[in-house]
C-alpha cells in the first residue's frame, strides 16, 4: 500500500487515469523553475534531507582524546495542497464524458507551482530555503514598466554574468505581469519583443507565476539545486456521498551554489 492511499479511494483506474493526465498537463508550463535550474530525483518518500558535504564541530565528545563534527544536511520540505472532485463528476467522466469538471484540481496544481518557483526565487527562510534572487551576489537591474526598454536591462544582465565569469547559454524568467507585458509588445516594424529576448539569452523565456519582476540565470548547470523527494504526485485523504478529498503533493530541497550565477530585475 503506498502512504498516498490512493487503493482506498472511490475512484476507478480511469479515474486515476484521467486525474494524473490533467495534473501533468497543468503542472507542466507552471512550473517554470525546473526549467532553468538542475533537478535531481525523485528519490522517494522517505528521502529527507539532503547532504551538503560539510561538518560543524562538536563541543564534547564521549571521551576524552577523540575530536567530534557532525554532518551538516538540509531537511526537505514537504508541500500539500488540498482539492475536491464531485463524485459526480468522476462517474460522468467513468462513462465516457468529454467535459468533466476538474476546476478544483486545476487550482491545486497552480497553487502548489506558485508556492514551488516562489521558494525557488525568493526563497523561504522558514524552511531554510535561500532563494536564487536573495542569494545572487549580483546587483540587481530594475525592469521597470517600459517593456521596450526590456533588452537593454536582459542585455546588461547577461554583460554582468559574462564579467564575472558565468558562462552561459542564459535563461529569462519573467513573472505573469512582465510576460504580459511582452507578449503584447513589438519593437522595430513589429519584430516580436519575445524573439528579440531569446536571442539576448541565448536560452529560454519562461514564463514563471510566483516569480515577481524578472530574472536572468545561467543555464551551464551546478549553480541551482533543486533535489526532489517525492515528484509531485496525487494522493486521497477521505470522501462522503457527495465528493472525494484529495491533495497533490510533493517534497524537495534547493540550494544556490554559486550566488554570482544569476541576476535579479525587481
Amino acid at each position: 500500500m503506498s502512504h498516498l492511499l490512493r487503493e482506498h479511494a472511490p475512484i476507478t483506474d480511469a479515474g486515476w487515469a484521467l486525474l494524473d493526465a490533467e495534473a501533468r498537463e497543468r503542472l507542466e508550463p507552471a512550473l517554470a523553475a525546473r526549467k532553468l535550474i538542475d533537478f535531481a530525483g525523485p528519490h522517494g518518500w522517505q528521502h529527507s534531507a539532503t547532504n551538503l558535504g560539510r561538518t560543524q564541530k562538536v563541543a564534547k565528545a564521549p571521551a576524552k582524546g577523540v575530536a567530534a563534527a557532525q554532518r551538516q544536511v538540509l531537511p526537505l520540505v514537504e508541500l500539500r495542497a488540498p482539492f475536491s472532485i464531485a463524485r459526480a463528476e468522476l462517474e460522468a467522466a467513468d462513462r465516457g464524458a468529454e467535459d468533466t469538471d476538474l476546476g478544483p484540481l486545476d487550482e491545486a496544481a497552480h497553487q502548489i507551482a506558485v508556492a514551488e518557483n516562489a521558494a525557488v526565487f525568493h526563497g523561504w527562510k522558514a524552511a531554510a530555503i535561500g532563494g536564487i534572487l536573495e542569494s545572487s551576489s549580483q546587483q540587481a537591474i530594475k525592469l521597470g514598466s517600459d517593456c521596450e526598454r526590456y533588452p537593454r536591462h536582459v542585455a546588461k544582465a547577461v554583460e554582468a554574468l559574462l564579467a564575472a565569469g558565468v558562462g552561459g547559454p542564459y535563461g529569462l524568467a519573467l513573472g505573469p505581469d512582465p510576460y504580459t507585458g511582452v507578449l503584447e509588445t513589438g519593437e522595430h516594424g513589429g519584430y516580436p519583443l519575445l524573439e528579440h529576448l531569446r536571442e539576448i539569452v541565448g536560452g529560454p523565456l519562461v514564463w514563471s507565476p510566483g516569480l515577481k519582476g524578472a530574472a536572468v540565470l545561467s543555464l551551464r548547470g551546478g549553480d541551482f539545486l533543486f533535489e526532489s523527494g517525492e515528484d509531485l504526485a496525487i494522493g486521497y485523504a477521505d470522501h462522503d456521498a457527495d465528493s472525494v478529498q484529495l491533495y497533490l503533493q510533493e517534497s524537495f530541497s534547493f540550494r544556490v551554489a554559486t550566488p554570482e550565477a544569476a541576476v535579479a530585475l525587481p
